[in-house]
């Protein structure tokens, strides 16, 4: 930012700044913090700053008080949220996100189901012929989640002192003949290598016509090297398998021999028992073992065979096996998997993108090979579903390198003891057919916990909880979605939309206050060393926007005249979420307009609505798309993969939308009310309300009737958005505690991980309220709060809510960490030294 944007202002006599009663005042500890003499002079912005967009100043607020070296603290109002469907409800004090366990949010998939970690266990691919590749997941095949672990309980595995205990017998029984029990004990006891067979040179090997032959060019020689993302697979890598698999020379060229010791059971008839027996395998011998169903003869009327032997992990480079399923090849070749794998993410404060990220470096994939339904709050604990691009990959290498397995930090009995690595566990996988997309999804399930409650009365606060539970809440875009740094996102998709790409790009890289070191060491390379390959060097890898940047100008030699081309490179749905973030502000300026004006009781002459809900169920050629329906190896029903398919990719037609008259108020309801996202495709509803987008688009220098960009990325069709929204399940409970540091509700992966569940101090000296809803697609959880609450959200709102909180003095009382003095807490060095704070 410019020095010219500021003016001077001098402290008065009583040592007071002039500022806006409806700002909050510096506290104590902030003016603490700051290295600002009394007697020096302040910097204080006057007007508008050049960050924000000239339409701020219709928004009836003033802008944000800048002090130089101090955060810009952005609030509610400045990205148009004021309003409350209970207005005359009494304030209800509490702090959101305290702790990263005092907001947990689970996924809802197109069916229902609200997603969890179930096993942490290392899944197992089973073979499938063609036609089992039809349909994935079928019955027969080995369930890649073990059905019977409930999901509290803490993975196990069973690994016996001997190598071959009675009990194993006793335990297979039920499911092989005793001359099958002893055939595998001798298999297990000989080891994952066959024994070798007498080679007298060229001449005791077999023919090429025979059966037992294996090309040469299908072995990969084994090395303890980790896989790379499939480089070398020509050229040098199998040139120097064809000059070494002949002679079974060169590194490990003897772990290569193929493997054909196999049990296969007699003709299993029930389903059940095929899985029990799947199970079992599992369980006594801890993945060394595979089991899978016997295509090599067909089934008959008795029943299906299951076939049981070694594992082929870890054979070849990396751990790769055999990719041609050669003659004689029992396990189903890599290739013949679906083309992608689904699994279930948890992730501990960090956003969807960061997790990404961090995982396509330890699966060795491009960040682009993984995609979601929905994005997730960043401050938090959260589950969902990611698809990955497998490449060949199998769920076992994807849960080795996951788990730091295959590198060798961790052994797969530590994977499944500790937590994730960087706050990211992945669990729960399936081959899939097709990848996830945005929107398949129907909403997420919060457990919230608010500390610190403090309110008039019960009564108060039942009547808050009542209005969102029966009415809803103003379906606002929360701070989340413009961000909570001193640059918010609405003001680069401002620039975007203006087409003035160097202040996009000047604002992307402009400083922020408080950011890491790294990228602050990294931004003053640039901008003020001028250094590039600095900037280049100390700049993370997961500050995407900012290293596509210095990378263009890299390539470039330093040259930033084109800074349209350097924007392209920053990936297409974070340059969307922008412009996005700039829709949503008018959006939320243009609802609170509508509110202010006719309240948010009932729809008025005016008002948009849709004349057929799309919410509603989709149907295709007379067949609802739910009907199509599997079970998967979860046990749960899911969308057949066409179906899924054909709702992810059916071609968008603008929704057909009514303005309101005189006639229509008594068949709509304001829950049916829709508000416009500015944009080629929509239409604006009548009145001051539409003068008022108009106002609000034309002030920032933009056309209300022509979204139209020579850039495509940025031409804007417009959406639609219903102005309030009421959750389709919500519940609560009041709790006490003492020690804030104490968590109050537990995450999936501490649960499977066994540790302590929640204990509530039925004695505590502090109120807590714990909300459990469940909201739609879109919806943020935050603005529910800020509705029960009647409190700002902004981070550093609820930051300096945390800091003044009197539950702080109890800081680690719970485990004794705490000495009370005369009143007074002295916190003792605790691992978690550092409040948790939005």
């Amino acid at each position: 930012m410019s020095s010219t944007s500021f003016v001077r202002e001098r402290e008065h006599d009583d040592g007071d700044l002039e500022r806006d009663p409806k700002r909050p005042k510096i506290n104590d500890s902030q003016a603490a913090s700051t290295d600002v003499d009394d007697e020096a002079e302040i910097e204080i912005v006057e007007e508008t700053p050049y960050i924000l967009p000239p339409s701020h100043s219709l928004l009836g607020v003033p802008p944000p008080t800048v002090i130089e070296g101090r955060a810009i603290n952005f609030l509610e109002t400045d990205v148009g949220i004021s309003e409350y469907v209970g207005r005359g409800v009494s304030k209800i004090e509490g702090i959101i996100k305290q702790r990263f366990t005092d907001f947990l949010v689970n996924e809802v998939d197109l069916d229902g189901n609200v997603i969890h970690l179930k096993s942490l266990a290392m899944p197992e691919s089973s073979k499938k012929n063609s036609a089992e590749l039809s349909s994935i997941n079928r019955a027969d095949a080995a369930p890649t989640i073990p059905t019977s672990e409930p999901a509290d309980s803490k993975p196990e595995v069973k690994m016996p002192k001997e190598p071959w205990p009675e009990s194993f017998n006793t335990e297979l029984a039920p499911y092989l003949s005793e001359a099958a029990i002893l055939q595998l004990k001798e298999m297990f006891l000989q080891g994952p290598e066959p024994p070798r067979v007498p080679d007298s040179g060229w001449g005791g090997r077999t023919g090429k016509g025979s059966t037992e032959d294996v090309s040469s060019s299908a072995v990969e020689i084994s090395s303890a090297e980790p896989e790379s993302n499939d480089r070398g697979k020509r050229g040098r890598g199998r040139g120097r398998d064809r000059g070494r698999g002949g002679r079974g020379g060169g590194r490990g060229g003897g772990s290569a021999r193929e493997d054909h010791r196999k049990i296969v059971s007699e003709p299993i008839g029930s389903k059940e028992t095929r899985t029990a027996f799947h199970q079992i395998i599992r369980e006594l011998f801890g993945g060394k073992l595979d089991s899978e169903t016997d295509t090599s003869a067909p089934a008959t009327d008795e029943g299906s065979r299951i076939v049981v032997k070694w594992s082929r992990r870890g054979v070849g480079r990396g751990g790769r096996e055999r990719r041609d399923g050669g003659v004689g090849s029992e396990r189903a070749p890599r290739g013949t998997f679906p083309p992608y794998i689904h699994f279930t993410l948890q992730k501990t404060n960090r956003d969807t993108q960061d997790a990404l990220s961090h995982l396509s470096r330890m699966l060795k994939v491009n960040v682009k090979d993984l995609s979601v339904a929905g994005t997730k709050d960043k401050r938090g604990v959260t589950v969902q579903r990611v698809s990955l691009k497998r490449n060949n990959k199998t769920v076992e290498d994807v849960w080795n390198l996951a788990n730091a397995v295959t590198n060798g930090r961790k052994s797969a009995e530590e994977a499944v003891k500790e937590r994730g690595e960087r706050g990211v566990r992945i669990a729960d996988f399936n081959y899939r057919k097709a990848s996830l997309e945005l929107g398949l999804l129907k909403g997420n399930a919060f457990v919230i916990t608010l500390r610190s409650v403090q309110v008039d009365s019960m009564e108060t606060l039942d009547k808050a909880l009542n209005i969102v539970k029966n009415t809803g809440f103003i379906n606002y875009y929360g701070m989340q979605r413009f961000g909570t740094a001193s640059v918010p996102t609405h003001a680069i998709g401002l620039a975007l939309l203006q087409s003035n790409w160097q202040k996009a790009a000047s604002l992307i890289l402009q400083p922020r206050h408080g950011e890491h070191p790294d990228v602050e060491a990294a931004r003053n390379a640039w901008l003020v060393d001028n250094d590039l390959d600095k900037a280049l060097s100390l700049m993370p890898r997961r500050v995407v926007a900012e290293r596509c940047l210095l990378e263009s100008y890299k390539k470039q030699k330093g040259d930033t005249r084109n800074a349209m081309g350097a924007l392209s490179t920053i990936p297409r749905n974070l340059r969307l979420m922008y412009v996005h973030a700039y829709q949503s502000y008018v959006w939320n300026a243009i609802v609170s307009e509508r509110v202010r004006m006719h309240g948010a009781e009932k729809p008025v002459v005016g008002d948009l609505v849709f004349e057929v809900d799309p919410d509603a169920q989709p149907e295709e050629d007379g067949e609802a798309l739910t009907d199509n329906e599997n079970e998967d190896a979860t046990g749960h029903l899911a969308l057949s993969n066409r179906a899924r398919k054909k709702l992810a990719r059916k071609p968008w037609s603008p929704p057909q939308v009514k303005t309101l008259t005189e006639e229509d108020l008594n068949k709509y309801t304001i829950l049916d009310v829709i508000m416009p996202l500015p944009g080629t495709d929509v239409a604006y509803p009548g009145g001051q309300l539409g003068d008022r987008y108009r106002e609000f688009l034309k002030i920032d220098s933009l056309d209300p009737d022509n979204f139209v960009r020579k850039q495509k990325d940025y031409t804007l069709s417009g959406s639609y958005r219903k102005i309030l929204h009421r959750p389709t399940a919500m519940t609560w409970s009041v709790m006490r505690y003492t020690d804030p540091d104490v968590p109050l509700a537990q995450a999936d992966e501490d649960k499977l991980l066994g540790f302590d569940p929640p204990v509530i101090d039925e004695q505590g000296k502090f109120m807590a309220l714990q909300i459990n809803l469940t909201l739609g697609t879109a919806s943020y959880a935050t603005m529910a709060l800020r509705e029960i609450t009647k409190t700002e959200t902004s981070s550093h709102y609820q930051t300096s809510l945390t800091n003044a909180a009197e539950d702080q003095k109890y800081r680690g009382v719970a485990d004794g960490d705490i000495e009370m003095d005369q009143g007074t807490a002295v916190v003792g060095d605790a691992e978690d030294a550092a409040v948790e704070t939005v």
